[in-house]
């Protein structure tokens, strides 16, 4: 194709690229050629493709040694060819991250480890029904019982859920100590454990976690579990603004080459002066979405302790621009842009969650002002 011929370039070109691309490239291959089994979209492909993406050596790059840059060349490259792709390999590191920092090295080995060989699947459980960007309002709770823990309470919309082996938890322990009394714990399926699946708009392995009385291990200490999170959210976040940059770099792909072909008037749509216009605006902003995600990235692995502002900008302004580029892409595309099965239709569906997940754009507006007027 000839528009995936230009995104490809464009990567390769990137001043902020480092030495990431032939990751990034070797992560598009891997998409490629996997590309069918996440086009089942359903539950066995989700938990196939996390396999296939242990025996690859991509999952490596959730753990030790961590560079924020990796992860944000592999997901814009996954979520070239395919969301689920994409959801899978994020998932993994977004379940784990919080182990990553701050559990023991047993915990580490026998969670992170698994993970990125592909051999459990990870979840990482913050979200309740009345406590999304609040998570100050949780409601799940741990209690210390014969020297265990036992956790009870509720989560909603966890991805993961309905597929994932261990889950991490984040629950109060102290109910009088506001955020300074949460705390994190590794929870495994099993006793006390269900997970009754949620749809949503697009297919996402997504779900509650019911808790009553579950067994938990603390990772980290006690009472650190709030900032702990917000660590994870916080680099993450910049994750997400490169799997919208995948997909809105698709979305231009697919109407480069939809406009070079199809004609109308006697002529290619891309000659028509408005679709050029159209193509100018998404390649536009794909542009700034790229370099803002990048820069993030640089700015962490450079040394940074946080990157609030960084990775609120970056995310807001790449899951943003990639719906503006999206559902450009379904109107050049006209009828067969709406069309069930759709490249374009299927990236419609898949982009909208991300400008909510992770940081919704209205809170980090909120973020970032902060940061301006600290």
């Amino acid at each position: 194709m000839k528009g995936a011929d230009y995104i490809l370039d464009r990567v390769r070109q990137n001043p902020l690229a480092g030495d990431t691309v032939a990751l990034y490239e070797q992560a598009r291959q891997f998409a490629a050629a996997n590309a069918s089994t996440a086009a089942r979209e359903n539950d066995d492909a989700a938990r196939a493709l996390v396999r296939l993406l242990g025996a690859s050596g991509l999952l490596l790059h959730i753990g030790r040694p961590f560079r924020l840059a990796n992860l944000v060349a592999v997901r814009e490259a996954l979520a070239f060819e395919h969301g689920l792709i994409d959801l899978a390999f994020a998932m993994q590191g977004l379940g784990t991250f919080a182990i990553f920092l701050a559990g023991t090295d047993e915990m580490r080995a026998r969670y992170v480890g698994a993970a990125q060989k592909g051999e459990k699947i990870a979840a990482f459980a913050l979200t309740e029904p009345e406590a999304g960007s609040d998570l100050a309002a949780i409601t799940t709770g741990a209690v210390a019982q014969d020297g265990a823990w036992r956790l009870s309470g509720r989560k909603h919309f966890i991805s993961n859920a309905p597929i994932a082996d261990f889950f991490t938890v984040l629950a109060k322990t102290d109910w009088k100590a506001g955020t300074k009394g949460m705390s994190l714990f590794v929870v495994e399926r099993g006793a006390g454990v269900a997970t009754p699946k949620q749809d949503v708009v697009a297919y996402h392995p997504i779900g509650e976690v019911r808790l009553e009385g579950a067994p938990g291990a603390l990772v980290g200490a006690v009472g650190e579990g709030y900032r702990t999170a917000l660590a994870v959210l916080e680099t993450f976040r910049t994750s997400v603004g490169a799997a919208a940059l995948g997909m809105a770099e698709r979305a231009l792909a697919e109407s480069i080459d939809h406009t070079q072909s199809r004609r109308q008037f006697g002529k290619p749509l891309c000659d028509q002066p408005a679709v050029q216009a159209r193509l100018a605006d998404m390649a536009t902003e794909i542009e700034a979405a790229r370099l803002l995600v990048y820069r993030s990235a640089g700015r962490k692995d450079g040394g940074a302790e946080r990157i609030p502002l960084e990775s609120s900008s970056a995310k807001m302004l790449a899951t943003e621009a990639a719906q503006r580029v999206i559902d450009s892409a379904v109107q050049l595309h006209g009828g067969r842009g709406v069309e069930r099965g759709s490249v374009p239709e299927r990236l419609y569906r898949e982009i909208r969650s991300l400008r909510i997940y992770e940081g919704a754009s209205d809170i980090l507006k909120l973020v970032i002002a902060a940061q301006m007027l600290r």
